[in-house]
């Protein structure tokens, strides 16, 4: 029964999540403020500030949604943030001027490239110690990682080259020329393209990763760097800096669909898991652009620290929770959240649901991790051999459900 009340509770914080905007967050690199700003993605507020190292730019939100890693340009280290407590929780030194960053999709390594050394550290997230260097191009700057996780794509700043990594060897691949300094770039969801922002071409190209070949180039605004991708890949976004724009390209015909005026110095742009908003992350107006995905234009400003030149997903991409009818006011009590060991669970409503009760519940992925029939909701579960992270429950009843989230933190 203490394993079905923390699955339970884990159902809740999916449902909950569902309701608030995927119960996504951002993270915004002050690098001026030499802190974190983070962003409830539902509310678009200002939630915490978090002090980091100094120079903060790269950043990426593992996928999970558990951990953040913030480059510090200017400290030569990586700041391991843990997002139940938005307190760092490790800082590992890396190469000189680390710029970009960006978590494997299993969590289990960081990839850091280094814009001084011409190289990528790779991190082992367990023991957060540099289990590897590569050497790279010239000035890499934008890094991205494969959704198969088996390949990084690296952009070369000064050497107008993408360097491709084998993960499983930590070795250079293949380079593949591209326009004129490459700053920013991801990955199609099937991992069949990838998308390069050239900046004194103020271009996109686009390589094929089967034959490593650019195959078109799209004209965008001017000195363009962030980019992202819709969750449904149909649309790619671009942060033109120097044209304080956001240029939108359909990915089934390659070409600029959309042109939308944002803040000054748009530098690194993330899409929210619904594909709904677009963050654009404005350097010289120290705000962020919110843009409704479906009428292209800018529905908040969003004011942060000094100088945001963050690039990297700083939005998990993560899609969590699963479909319910929540009801508007939680009836379920869970307690203590975050927790170590025990997990309890405790019906504050007896007339919320009725039995029996159908309890489901999910990880951070949407996955099904445990579904049981209740007839009491009033449990303590023990949890001291759970993986940290964010867990989901819902309590399915004849009257509707009751949803929520919780946290495991060790």
């Amino acid at each position: 029964m203490k394993n079905n009340l923390i699955k339970l509770m884990m159902l809740v914080v999916a449902c909950f999540l569902v309701i608030n905007g995927m119960g996504q967050t951002g993270y915004i690199t002050n690098n001026s403020s030499n802190t974190v700003s983070v962003i409830d993605v539902s509310t678009n507020m200002v939630t915490a500030t978090i002090p980091v190292g100094t120079g903060p730019r790269g950043v990426s939100v593992s996928h999970d949604g558990t951990k953040v890693y913030v480059a510090n340009r200017y400290a030569n280290t990586v700041s391991v943030i843990n997002t139940t407590t938005n307190t760092v929780s490790a800082t590992i030194t890396v190469g000189s001027n680390p710029y970009g960053v960006a978590v494997s999709p299993d969590g289990t390594k960081v990839y850091v490239s280094n814009f001084n050394d011409n190289t990528v550290s790779v991190i082992n997230t367990i023991t957060n110690n540099v289990s590897a260097i590569i050497n790279v191009g010239n000035f890499p700057l934008g890094i991205a990682v494969s959704p198969d996780g088996t390949k990084v794509f690296v952009a070369n700043y000064n050497a107008n080259t993408i360097s491709v990594i084998n993960t499983a060897a930590d070795t250079v691949s293949a380079t593949i020329s591209v326009g004129t300094t490459p700053c920013g770039i991801t990955v199609s969801l099937d991992g069949s393209k990838v998308y390069v922002t050239n900046m004194d071409n103020s271009s996109v190209n686009i390589i094929n990763t089967s034959t490593n070949l650019v195959t078109d180039t799209i004209s965008v605004g001017s000195n363009p760097c962030g980019i992202t991708i819709s969750p449904d890949g149909a649309k790619v976004y671009i942060a033109n800096l120097n044209a304080n724009t956001v240029s939108v390209i359909n990915t089934a015909t390659n070409n600029v669909s959309a042109i939308i005026t944002v803040g000054l110095g748009p530098y690194g742009i993330s899409v929210s898991p619904d594909g709904t908003k677009v963050y654009s992350a404005n350097a010289y107006t120290n705000t962020v652009s919110v843009i409704n995905t479906v009428t292209n234009t800018v529905i908040d400003s969003i004011i942060v620290g000094s100088n945001p030149f963050t690039i990297g997903n700083f939005i998990s991409t993560a899609n969590v929770g699963i479909p319910s009818n929540p009801t508007p006011t939680p009836s379920i009590s869970i307690y203590p959240n975050p927790t170590n060991s025990i997990l309890n669970i405790k019906q504050t409503n007896s007339q919320s649901t009725q039995s029996p009760n159908q309890l489901i519940i999910t990880d951070i992925l949407g996955n099904e991790v445990y579904k049981e029939t209740l007839r009491d909701i009033d449990n303590s579960i023990s949890i001291s051999n759970w993986n940290s992270g964010i867990y989901f429950y819902e309590i399915r009843g004849d009257k509707g459900s009751i949803c929520g989230k919780f946290i495991v933190d060790k």
